[in-house]
């Protein structure tokens, strides 16, 4: 995520580490920049992950290094694996097709021979006779494949298949485009018959290694190359197996065929079991059945298990880790559908709050973690990023999510448990957050290594004046205001629930003040909406942005200010078509390519789309809907990215895609899933055991949608829903246990 060098002016509060006035107020950082030097979409890349590994390849299946290159397998932070490219018979095979399982399980890659030449130049082998299928997946930190190459022509052939290899061992952020001065040592690669050991010695005193393994024993291996020569007989095939493992591993027992059958069993039961915790969606359109198994999938897959349950790792390739605010936003997004993910995000941050002032890692006591890394460079500090806070809204967020979990659930034994860790990051909100203590909650870093913009818009140009001067801070965001509006109201619920009604009518009293404080100082009539945000001198920067929809989110909106929101968001200006633009294309900074100031983030308009769900506007919601999903399925595997680009949506046209958006993000794959329970009205009650659907209604695309195995405390429902006009018919199918369906009109 980029970061610019803007200082804000921060007051010194006691006990805070002090700020330098003055230092490079102008100056653009580039060091934590993603350079666009090569389009992730142009590459299509299949990506695989599992736990704290990760691997990103091409249509062939092959990591093809280069300047700009993110393929290979990765794990905690480190490339293990760099470039792996397949010949036969001293050529690249062709593609056939290339594809992911619905469940993200298996990545296949069928190929086939280009014509052979012989000695004299004529075509002695045709293509299309070698069909070869390489099926790999990936498995608590290795790669297995398993390469099939089958004959269909009439007449034994000898095939050579090479494949060459290498691991750079390179950081995160060296891939990202950091230039580092110093690196560490490359160790001597071990080579045996039929395995490589590569490793490489850090400058932090770690040793990490790739050792791969081969069966049956190749005709030739080096530390680089490594050739299987086979006869295959018309009509039949010979299979290859391969295991790239991110560490030095025990030989297994058995040949390494026995061992990819039963690795993959392990891994496709692992997937089925987190799939059966939640919901599951089945609709008349099957289009939309893809794209709501695809995000089911991609959530499962970047859901890491930690010692505190799944925790939604951000997005592959760049963001593969632990980041708060976009862990704790999927879990809002499918708490619905999953209350798992919710409880495994708050024990993991819980665990990892700060409880003391570091001002390398902008961490102060009861502060919510931003992002987590292990990579060389994090642990010898070149990057911040090894535990870091600098987030201004991972706070709140925590907050919120830990009411909405216990609303969902009723599960107030765990809330209780954490008890501690919410009233820290309340405590945090009013001694910390509050830096020049006008009320409304600011940012700024405590060093020239931390981002500048700390909001969930952190390019170093999102926060500007109508004239596209940049804010100087402290910068105080609206949707930063909503979020501890939802935090107090979140408090007011725990601690009426936990029996403590003098702390819960405390915190009903600070979001009611908040209101009006907001509204006066954020509402603006010319604007028709709420300005982006107040800058150090408490300027207003009137700027239409979609941080306004996230005031809806929360609910911090008067009543009479809604219908303006929504209209301005609405507009052309704003809604493209496709979805809500990060800024109107009216602004001095609109530029539809950018990251922040035009594009269109899914997330984004998932929290939006819940908002005007939230004040009413369920027909405004399923316009939102209707776009992401068309948008969806234009992209390879029905998958929304990170982002596209704002351009406005054309007839019998695509989006236009953003070159280096992160594919999958958990964010975005959660965001039509919420869409579905905005849309619907879907609510829970467990004192009550009630489901409740307030004005139900269905996006045109859907004429039928049913959830299967809704939980509401221990009883299921199945509930059937079908859009007859404007209006939607609900019949509940079939429950077990304690729950009733309850519809309000």
């Amino acid at each position: 995520m980029s970061a610019s060098q803007l200082q804000p002016d921060v007051s010194p509060i006691e006990g805070v580490p002090s700020i330098e006035p003055g230092q490079n107020l102008s100056q653009v950082q580039t060091q934590f920049f993603i350079p666009a030097t090569a389009s992730l979409h142009e590459r299509r890349p299949r990506t695989l992950k599992h736990g704290d590994s990760f691997a990103v390849f091409d249509h062939s299946g092959d990591a093809i290094s280069g300047p700009g290159s993110p393929e290979g397998l990765y794990h905690r932070d480190t490339r293990h694996l760099s470039h792996l490219y397949l010949t036969i018979n001293g050529t690249r095979p062709m593609l056939l097709s290339s594809g992911l399982r619905d469940d993200n399980a298996l990545l296949t890659c069928d190929l086939t021979n280009p014509d052979f030449t012989g000695p004299d130049g004529r075509v002695a082998v045709e293509h299309d006779l070698i069909h070869l299928r390489r099926t790999r997946f990936l498995w608590k930190g290795a790669v297995h494949e398993r390469i099939t190459i089958r004959n269909f022509d009439i007449e034994e052939r000898m095939v050579s298949l090479n494949l060459a290899f290498a691991a750079d061992f390179a950081d995160l952020f060296e891939i990202r485009g950091m230039t580092r001065l110093r690196r560490g040592a490359m160790r001597d690669p071990v080579v045996g018959t039929d395995e490589v050991l590569l490793g490489y010695e850090g400058r932090d005193g770690k040793v990490r290694e790739t050792h791969l393994r081969f069966d049956p024993a190749p005709q030739h291996l080096t530390d680089s190359h490594v050739r299987f020569d086979v006869a295959v007989p018309p009509g039949e095939r010979r299979t290859l197996y391969i295991q790239i493992c991110c560490e030095r591993t025990e030989k297994p027992g058995g040949a390494l065929s026995k061992h990819f059958l039963k690795r993959l069993r392990e891994s496709m039961q692992a997937l089925k079991q987190a799939r059966s915790r939640g919901a599951t969606v089945q609709s008349s359109n099957q289009l939309f059945n893809e794209v709501a198994r695809r995000s089911v999938a991609d959530i499962t897959m970047l859901s890491t298990d930690t010692d505190h349950g799944p925790y939604p790792y951000a997005g592959i390739p760049w963001f593969s880790t632990v980041f708060g605010r976009d862990a704790i936003i999927t879990a809002l997004e499918t708490l619905w559908l999953d209350p798992a993910i919710s409880k495994g995000v708050l024990g993991y941050l819980a665990a990892h709050q700060a409880s003391e002032f570091d001002a390398a890692a902008d961490a102060e006591p009861g502060k919510i973690l931003h992002e987590v890394r292990h990579g060389e460079m994090a642990e010898l500090g070149e990057v911040p990023f090894r535990h870091y806070y600098g987030s201004i809204d991972a706070t709140p967020l925590f907050v919120m999510l830990a009411g909405a979990y216990l609303e969902r659930t009723g599960d107030s034994g765990f809330i209780a448990a954490i008890l501690p860790h919410i009233e820290a990051a309340l405590s945090w909100i009013e001694l910390h957050g509050d830096r020049d203590r006008d009320g409304f909650v600011e940012y700024g870093r405590f060093t020239d290594q931390g981002l500048i913009n700390q909001g969930w818009k952190d390019s170093h140009d999102s926060v500007f004046h109508a004239d596209g001067s940049i804010a100087r801070g402290p910068i105080a965001l609206a949707e930063v205001q909503a979020y501890v509006y939802g935090a107090w109201t979140a408090a007011e619920a725990i601690h009426a629930t936990l029996g403590d009604p003098a702390r819960a009518l405390t915190y009903r009293k600070q979001a009611e003040e908040l209101r009006e404080r907001f509204d006066a100082a954020f509402f603006d009539a010319g604007l028709g909406t709420y300005v982006l945000a107040l800058d150090g001198d408490k300027r207003p920067c009137r700027v239409r942005s979609s941080n306004a929809g996230h005031v809806l989110f929360t609910g911090l909106a008067r009543e009479d200010r809604a219908e303006a929101v929504v209209r301005t968001l609405m507009a052309p200006a704003s809604f493209s078509g496709w979805g809500v633009r990060t800024i109107a294309s009216t602004e001095a900074r609109y530029n539809p390519m950018s990251y922040h100031n035009g594009s269109i983030w899914p997330h984004d308009n998932a929290m939006i789309a819940a908002g005007f769900s939230r004040y009413g506007y369920r027909r405004e919601a399923a316009q939102i809907f209707e776009g992401l999903f068309a948008a969806a399925t234009y992209v390879d595997l029905m998958r929304l990215p990170e982002l596209f680009c704002g351009f406005p949506r054309r007839r019998a046209q695509g989006p236009t895609f953003y070159p280096v958006a992160c594919s999958p993000q958990a964010w975005s794959a959660a965001a039509l899933l919420s869409l579905i329970q905005s849309s619907l009205g879907l609510g829970f009650d467990v004192h009550s055991a009630e489901i409740s659907l307030r004005e139900p209604a269905l996006p045109r695309f859907l004429d039928e949608l049913t959830l299967y195995g809704l939980r509401l405390g221990e009883a299921r429902v199945d509930i059937a829903f079908d859009r007859m006009g404007d209006k939607v018919v609900v019949k509940p199918l079939d429950r077990s246990g304690n729950a009733r369906v309850v519809t309000i009109a």
